[in-house]
């Protein structure tokens, strides 16, 4: 691996490792406020949201910065890290073990490197994907630096599939795999990337929660099928905090044929 993709991971692992040690002593014992988009906030989130900001200002001078809960325009740079400081946040409020941090790092409005740590689960996720950025790029999807897959079982009553909670109406007699709620949408897309469910939906995520997820996934060999208009490349000077990109994930192309058909109840 290059000087400049060791650079870029070593930094992930390392603001993500700091910032999320701070957050577990918050976790659980903190209130949050509603936004006006309904999500919810907490001081911990623009704690952490300024934290990672003024960590990427001091080692990546020059790069633009896209964040959930700040700076919500995609600057136009070359470079561009996108962050999702705390995503899950009413499951941290509540004492709920799934939570994250998000990392993406775009090239030309399209991200070719994510990285994802989960600190109750001690999950550190990160991926390598150049697609057609035509960048040397060390391809590749890892959970706490072993390799990672997508499944490539066949659906079946013992494998799973995960929604969000506006997606529930996917649910109706002959879905072919249960189904699990995990409340964290870079989460539930990570799931699939390391084989333990076979897809997943979500019906209203925003670019800082796809952005990472999105890399890892398709380097772990997923498939990720938008539902309305792609979230890349990102417009320059495009206002991201109001757009919502519907979003599947299978973890093969041949699982496209078998779900698609009850996403038609989903209110996207």
């Amino acid at each position: 691996m290059s000087d400049f993709w060791t650079t870029v991971l070593d930094f992930a692992q390392t603001t993500t490792a700091r910032v999320g040690k701070q957050l577990m002593q918050d976790f659980g014992q903190v209130q949050a406020l509603q936004k006006a988009d309904g999500s919810l906030v907490t001081q911990a989130d623009k704690w952490a949201d300024q934290e990672i900001r003024d960590a990427i200002a001091s080692n990546f001078s020059g790069y633009g910065i896209l964040t959930e809960e700040s700076d919500q325009s995609f600057p136009g740079t070359e470079w561009c890290w996108v962050i999702d400081p705390l995503d899950g946040t009413t499951n941290f409020t509540r004492g709920i073990p799934i939570w994250s941090i998000s990392l993406g790092l775009l090239y030309k409005g399209t991200p070719i490197f994510g990285y994802v740590y989960a600190p109750p689960l001690a999950q550190a996720f990160h991926g390598f994907w150049a697609g057609s950025s035509g960048l040397t790029v060390p391809t590749g999807a890892f959970l706490n630096h072993h390799p990672i897959h997508t499944s490539v079982d066949s659906p079946s009553n013992n494998h799973f599939f995960n929604l969000c909670s506006r997606s529930t109406e996917i649910i109706r007699n002959g879905f072919p795999c249960k189904i699990r709620m995990l409340g964290v949408a870079s989460y539930n897309f990570l799931m699939v990337a390391t084989g333990a469910t076979l897809g997943g939906i979500e019906a209203t995520p925003k670019v800082w929660d796809l952005a990472a997820a999105w890399v890892i996934v398709q380097a772990a060999g997923g498939v990720w099928l938008s539902l309305n208009s792609d979230p890349f490349p990102l417009s320059p000077g495009e206002d991201y905090s109001d757009r919502s990109f519907p979003s599947l994930v299978v973890g093969r192309p041949e699982l496209i044929p078998v779900f698609t058909p009850f996403l038609k109840d989903v209110k996207i």
